[in-house]
C-alpha cells in the first residue's frame, strides 16, 4: 500500500518476483504511471476495475499469475493484446479468447473428466492387483514344483546369457552430448546444422562460429563451435556446468555442451534467438523502412541489457565485451545478453583467462582497460553507457574521428542546448512535456555516469537498474554535462 504513495512513480516493473495476494486497489492512485509489469507471480483474484483511471498507462502485463473472473471492459479495450493477459486459466474476456459464460462450463467439464479418470485409474489398479497376485500364485507353485524335482541346473547359454547381460554393457564410454533439458544427440545437432555448414552460420566472433541448427521435429537451437583450445575435457565440463547455473531472463542460458576427448571440436548449446542482434536492429531503424523503435522499447532494451549484466556483477563474473551484437532478441523482443564466461572454456586455466589480453570491442571498451589489458565490472559499465548512448541518439561510437567520441558529442550538444541534436531519428515525435521526455533525459544522464573517465565516479549496475526503473536520478554530474539542466526546445523557443 506505501507504493500508492509515490505519485511521481512512472514504471513498476515486479516481474518474476514471487508475489502473491490480490492486485492492490490503491495502484490506480499512481496517476504518472506509464509502464505496469506485474507477470511471472502468484498474484490471485480479480484485476482492479480502477486500473482504468491511470491515463498515463501505456503498457500493461498480468500474464502468468493465477488471475480470475473477467477482464475490466475499458481494459481490455486499451491493452488488446492477448499475451499480456495469458497464463491465468480463471481468466476470461477480452483480448482473451476465452468468454466469461465459458469458464462455468469449463470448470464443470473438467470435474466430470476428473471423476471419470478417477474411476477408471481406480478400476485399473484393481485390475492390475488382481493380475499381480494371480501371477506371483503360479510363480510360487512352479518354484515349488521344481524344487520337488530337484531341477536346481541351468544350461549353458542361460548362464552366459545371465553373466554377460549387464546393464551398461553396450557403453562403449565416449563422449556425449550432454544436454541438461531436452534429449539430442551429436549426431542429430551436426545434422541439424548442416555439417556445420557456412548457410548457417549466424555469427562469427573471437569465441567460434554460431550456427544455427534445425531438428526434425521442429526445435531450433543455436549452436557454438568453439576454437580449438588447450583445455582438458574435464576442466572443459566442470566449467561448462559452472556456466549452465548462470540462469537470469536477461541472459542467454547455456542449455548444452559436447566436450570430445580431442581439443578439435567443442561445442556449447544455447536457445535460438529469432530476432537477431541490437546492431543490426539499431542499423534497420535507421532507414525509413525499417523497424520504428519508440521510447517505450527502447527503455525496456535498456533496462534489459542492464539486468542482465547487474546479475552477473552480483554472481562476481565481468562480461568484457559488452556491445549492440551481444544483445540477442527473442521471439518477443526482450533482450539477451550474451558472449559472457566464455574466456573459462576456451583458456587452458583460470588464471589466464582472468589475464587475457583481448579487452572489449574498439569503441565500446573503457580506457582503462586499454591501458591494463585487464577487465572489470567498471569497465563494464562504461561500456553499457556507450551502448545506452548508441540507444539514445543512434550514433555508432566508430562514427567519430580521434578527437571526439560518443561521450565528448554528448556533452557538446547538452552545452549547446541542442537536446533534439540527440534524438535518434525514431524519438523525433516525443513530446517536450511528456513523462517519456524526462525518462529520455534520465537515459541519457545514466549514459554520461556510466562512462565517467575515473572508474571509481561511475555507478554500480544495481544502481542503473534502479535509475532506469524510474525511482531516482542518481549523483549530480557536472552541469555542463547534466541533461536535466537543459531546456526542452519548447522553453528554448520561448526565450529567444
Amino acid at each position: 500500500e506505501e507504493i500508492s504513495k509515490c505519485s511521481l512513480l512512472t514504471s513498476l516493473l515486479v516481474d518474476t518476483n514471487h508475489l502473491s495476494g490480490s492486485i492492490p486497489d490503491s495502484l490506480s492512485n499512481l496517476s504518472n504511471l506509464t509502464f505496469l509489469d506485474l507477470s511471472t507471480n502468484n498474484l490471485s483474484g480479480e484485476i482492479p476495475v480502477n486500473l482504468t483511471r491511470i491515463a498515463s498507462l501505456v503498457y500493461l502485463n498480468v500474464s502468468n499469475n493465477n488471475l480470475e473472473g473477467e477482464i475490466p471492459l475499458l481494459l481490455g479495450s486499451r491493452f488488446n493484446n492477448p499475451s499480456e493477459f495469458s497464463g491465468n486459466p480463471n481468466l476470461c474476456g477480452k483480448p482473451l479468447d476465452r468468454k466469461c459464460v465459458d469458464v462455468a462450463e469449463r470448470d464443470r467439464k473438467r470435474r466430470l473428466i476428473l471423476l471419470i479418470v478417477v474411476a477408471a485409474s481406480g478400476t485399473c489398479l484393481l485390475a492390475l492387483c488382481c493380475c499381480f497376485y494371480i501371477f506371483s500364485l503360479m510363480r510360487w507353485r512352479k518354484r515349488l514344483k521344481q524344487g520337488a524335482a530337484g531341477e536346481k541346473k541351468r544350461s549353458p547359454a542361460r548362464a552366459s546369457s545371465a553373466a554377460s547381460g549387464g546393464r551398461g554393457s553396450t557403453d562403449n564410454g565416449g563422449p556425449k552430448l550432454v544436454m541438461f533439458n531436452n534429449k539430442i544427440t551429436l549426431a542429430e545437432t551436426i545434422e541439424a546444422t548442416r555439417q556445420f555448414d557456412e548457410d548457417n552460420v549466424l555469427s562469427r566472433t573471437r569465441y567460434g562460429l554460431v550456427f544455427k541448427a534445425c531438428y526434425n521435429d521442429g526445435m531450433v537451437l543455436s549452436i557454438r563451435r568453439l576454437p580449438d583450445g588447450l583445455m582438458d575435457e574435464n576442466m572443459f565440463r566442470k566449467e561448462a556446468e559452472f556456466l549452465s547455473k548462470v540462469k537470469h531472463r536477461n541472459l542467454t542460458v547455456l542449455r548444452g555442451y559436447y566436450a570430445g576427448q580431442q581439443q578439435d571440436l567443442r561445442l556449447v548449446v544455447y536457445d535460438y534467438m529469432p530476432n537477431g542482434n541490437l546492431a543490426t536492429l539499431l542499423q534497420e531503424a535507421s532507414h525509413q523502412d525499417g523497424h520504428v523503435l519508440n521510447w517505450p522499447m527502447r527503455h525496456l532494451i535498456a533496462l534489459g541489457i542492464a539486468r542482465g549484466l547487474a546479475f552477473l556483477h552480483t554472481s562476481n563474473m565481468v562480461h568484457g565485451d559488452v556491445k549492440p551484437q551481444n544483445v540477442l532478441f527473442d521471439a518477443d523482443f526482450e533482450a539477451h545478453l550474451s558472449d559472457f564466461g566464455l574466456d573459462r572454456l576456451t583458456i587452458a586455466t583460470p588464471a589466464e583467462a582472468s589475464s587475457s589480453t583481448t579487452v572489449g570491442t574498439l569503441g565500446y571498451v573503457s580506457p582503462e582497460a586499454i591501458l591494463t589489458g585487464e577487465v572489470s565490472k567498471e569497465s563494464d559499465v562504461y561500456s553499457f553507457g556507450i551502448v545506452l548512448l548508441e540507444l539514445l541518439t543512434g550514433k555508432r561510437p566508430v562514427m567519430f574521428n580521434e578527437d571526439e567520441d560518443i561521450v565528448k558529442w554528448v556533452k557538446k550538444q547538452l552545452q549547446r542546448g541542442q537536446i533534439t541534436e540527440l534524438l535518434e531519428p525514431g524519438l523525433l515525435e516525443l513530446d517536450p512535456e511528456s513523462s517519456e521526455w524526462e525518462e529520455f533525459l534520465l537515459g541519457v544522464k545514466v549514459g554520461l555516469l556510466c562512462t565517467a573517465p575515473d572508474p571509481l565516479d561511475r555507478p554500480t549496475m544495481s544502481d542503473i537498474v534502479f535509475m532506469l526503473e524510474g525511482c531516482r536520478v542518481g549523483p549530480d554530474i557536472p552541469s555542463s554535462a547534466d541533461p536535466t539542466s537543459q531546456p526542452s526546445p519548447a522553453q528554448q523557443s520561448e526565450t529567444r
